[in-house]
């Protein structure tokens, strides 16, 4: 456990969470023992009542918010903390790394104790059901009965859904952003061609490249090259670079870099295989891929049928055509349909689906705002 206080502004504890028993999967399989990397901040009332799950995206960590030893800032710093969203002076806040992934969790990195030697594809296939099925033995350990709420942007708003609809009467508010109840046609041929650049690299080895001192980085720069470009909006990306050459002054009629844009996503991609494991890769974005409430259900509403006393806040963003507005309405018509306590706002911005991270004034404005009801609704008192 690490407690640090490196920024001045968020109490930050790691901790590494332990499940020993075989964790059953929705593909039949088990899985187990099981880790969990998380972080927490703020401290938990007396009542065990002020708690708040903070689900991160594809590419995030169990490092929401402050800094740590090595200077890493957390993705959503700019929201959590004193006086931010979600105010640590008031709530409890956790986060940890999704199973599957390689950033502390169990996932096809780690190492196998049948075996002895990583996963690698020997990993089972999760879905996101089986990322909350692990995310609620967390809570337990923690001793926390009801969460306060559940929030997540993106795959993270995926699991605050299924949050809400697998252990309803364990959540009192669910916080879905710029996310969707099933992914769509469209996304699951971006997860497909992210996944295909990774298996067309000579290293990838179909996942045993572990021992072998080179990995498939080239593959996983493209398919998150891939991905980041769905993350932003047209007019962002004019705005960022428009037409701007980079590190020359004309053309250089050839295939070199000239665009800014080119050499930001060439930054983007290595970057990301200093942190990222590709295998992981294949297991999260296949696991976004199966995610779809209705299925088995018939409907959205009658999935969301045990989540009439829930209360949600749905946002989406105009700009954001990776998961666009229309994904948020459709589960906020599910959920107006079973009674829930819903309030959905669909918000203009520039940002593409990077809004949720980048919108801070406005999220802060709605978070707090929401969360305050939740508290007074629930009659649950401040520390």
């Amino acid at each position: 456990m690490e407690n640090e206080n490196s920024t001045g502004i968020v109490e930050r504890q790691q901790f590494t969470f332990a499940h020993d028993a075989p964790m059953q999967l929705d593909s039949g399989e088990t899985l187990g023992p099981i880790t969990l990397a998380y972080e927490t901040y703020g401290r938990l009332d007396a009542a065990r009542a002020n708690a708040i799950l903070i689900c991160h995206a594809l590419s995030g960590d169990a490092h929401a918010a402050g800094l740590t030893p090595d200077g890493k800032i957390g993705w959503w710093d700019d929201c959590i903390g004193p006086g931010k969203a979600f105010d640590t002076d008031k709530y409890f806040v956790v986060c940890s790394n999704v199973i599957g992934g390689c950033q502390g969790s169990t996932g096809p990195s780690s190492i196998n104790p049948q075996t002895g030697k990583p996963y690698a594809l020997g990993f089972p296939v999760i879905t996101i059901a089986d990322i909350v099925r692990a995310q609620r033995h967390l809570i337990d350990h923690l001793g926390i009965e009801k969460l306060l709420a559940v929030v997540g942007g993106s795959m993270g708003g995926m699991q605050a859904l299924q949050w809400t609809v697998s252990y309803p009467d364990r959540v009192r508010a669910a916080l879905p952003l710029a996310t969707t109840a099933r992914h769509s046609p469209m996304l699951i041929a971006f997860s497909e061609v992210g996944r295909q650049a990774i298996y067309a690299d000579p290293n990838w080895r179909k996942g045993e490249y572990y021992d072998n001192g080179a990995r498939p980085n080239t593959g996983l720069a493209l398919a998150r090259m891939i991905g980041h470009i769905t993350y932003l909006s047209e007019a962002s990306m004019h705005h960022k670079f428009g037409r701007r050459l980079e590190a020359r002054e004309h053309f250089g009629y050839d295939f070199g870099t000239d665009f800014a844009v080119e050499s930001y996503l060439h930054y983007k991609g290595n970057r990301f295989t200093e942190r990222f494991d590709a295998n992981s890769y294949l297991y999260i974005t296949k696991a976004m891929d199966y995610f779809d409430l209705a299925n088995g259900n018939g409907s959205l509403a009658h999935a969301f049928e045990k989540c009439a006393s829930l209360m949600y806040l749905v946002v989406s963003f105009t700009s954001d055509w990776l998961y666009p507005p229309y994904h948020s309405k459709e589960m906020v018509s599910a959920l107006t349909a079973i009674g829930a306590d819903v309030t959905y706002c669909n918000l203009q911005s520039t940002w593409g689906h990077d809004a949720f991270l980048l919108e801070v004034e406005t999220m802060t404005r709605l978070i707090s705002d929401f969360l305050d009801r939740v508290v007074a609704q629930h009659g649950i008192g401040s520390r």
